[in-house]
């Protein structure tokens, strides 16, 4: 056995999406993302990545050359072939690989789609029943179907950057990739909601993800507040999310957060806290009265945070059975993970997937791969032989087997 059938050879898959095979034509964050989580679930993730790499894979530092630290993460449980598709014998190769597939996911513009002849109907031609889900920045049909789209121009559009305003004074992004992630959460569902449609109808179907409805959808789901009704009751934006008091407070000796939430929250904490002269006060009574002057209760409760360290205001919260927790920084986190082995790359911090799944378990089965690194192996799966592999590398169409595997 060669060291590259070893890397090749299939693990045993577990998890509920097992025996489900997807076609990863997608790049940068947001479809890497969606297909991380279906291969977690179990499935057979495809990777297509050109000869010099994806984006994820110089996002910042990395103990390899092709492998940075997002890419450790954002690439496992996926198999990764090198083909040119626009290159004739590679367009060949890929739909011969799509009509193996049950999913087809790509973060292709719609222009790009068609000239690479990778719509949805050249893949449901070689694959009828297939899953096709393409997501990007604006609908099909309208003026801005092919314009680029990322994170941060989606975040400005579709309302997170303004909410941002109403607390800071200025429009702001949020400090993570919510748009992209978000997409790739929606994108994971979609599949899987279609792919139990097929299970009992026998139809395939074609999704489309926008990125910008996507995340308006998500903003206004408490941002539309009382401006959705007709006629409007107020501008738009839940006033409880926008005063800049809901934030971390600093304790002696760090910071926390507290949140009350009910009008039993407040009575304890103003009756423990030696606050009597805002006990029983009129302006947490109900609900309504809670978020109209939630920046005044949580400025309250996060001036009396100063005077005890984090820990004596974790236990006194708890007692009072009140939603409270300690800021941890990034750093932390990370060194909370548990560290894993890649083959190529070394030791690196393994992020678990978050959902448990009693009979159907998710893994990690298959550390990020190298480009290219299971080129040979899926083309094998589909018929190609030695020799045609070895011609269609010859001829430009595939990339070259990484060294490391030779």
């Amino acid at each position: 056995m060669t060291a590259l059938d070893a890397a090749t050879e299939p693990p045993s898959a577990t998890g509920p999406l097992a025996g489900v095979r997807v076609l990863d034509v997608s790049s940068v964050i947001m479809g890497p993302y969606a297909t991380q989580l279906l291969g977690d679930l179990g499935a057979d993730v495809i990777a297509v990545e050109p000869g010099r790499g994806d984006t994820n894979r110089s996002m910042g530092p990395g103990p390899h050359p092709q492998l940075s630290g997002v890419s450790l993460n954002l690439l496992r449980n996926k198999r990764n072939v090198s083909i040119d598709f626009k290159h004739p014998d590679g367009h060949r190769a890929l739909l011969d690989i799509a009509a193996t597939c049950d999913v087809f996911v790509t973060n292709l513009r719609p222009g790009t789609l068609s000239r690479a002849g990778l719509a949805y109907a050249e893949v449901a031609a070689v694959r009828p029943d297939v899953v096709y889900c393409q997501a990007h920045g604006y609908p099909t049909g309208g003026d801005r179907q092919d314009d680029p789209a990322y994170d941060d121009v989606i975040q400005a559009e579709s309302g997170v950057a303004d909410a941002a305003t109403r607390v800071a004074g200025q429009p702001l992004l949020t400090p993570t990739l919510l748009a992209d992630k978000v997409c790739g959460l929606t994108i994971a569902y979609s599949v899987a909601a279609a792919l139990y449609r097929r299970a009992r109808t026998g139809d395939g179907e074609h999704i489309e993800v926008p990125m910008l409805e996507t995340v308006e959808a998500f903003t206004l789901v408490e941002h539309g507040a009382a401006a959705v009704p007709r006629p409007p009751l107020g501008p738009a934006g839940y006033p409880r999310i926008l005063t800049p008091h809901r934030r971390p407070w600093p304790t002696q000796d760090g910071w926390m957060v507290v949140l009350p939430y009910t009008r039993e929250h407040y009575d304890r904490i103003f009756g423990a806290g030696e606050r009597e002269d805002l006990l029983g006060d009129d302006r947490y009574a109900t609900g309504r009265q809670r978020i109209a002057n939630s920046g005044f209760l949580y400025d309250q409760v996060g001036q009396m945070l100063a005077s005890r360290t984090t820990a004596e205001w974790l236990t006194f919260f708890r007692q009072l059975d009140v939603p409270a927790g300690e800021v941890a920084t990034l750093d932390e986190l990370v060194d909370q993970l548990p560290e894993a082995e890649h083959p190529h790359a070394g030791t690196y911090k393994l992020i678990p997937p978050p959902v448990r799944f009693a009979r159907a378990p998710q893994a990690v089965r298959r550390p990020a791969p190298l480009i290219g690194e299971h080129t040979d192996a899926v083309l094998a799966e589909v018929g190609y032989d030695q020799g045609r592999v070895a011609a269609l590398r010859a001829s430009g169409a595939l990339g070259q087997v990484p060294t490391e595997l030779v």
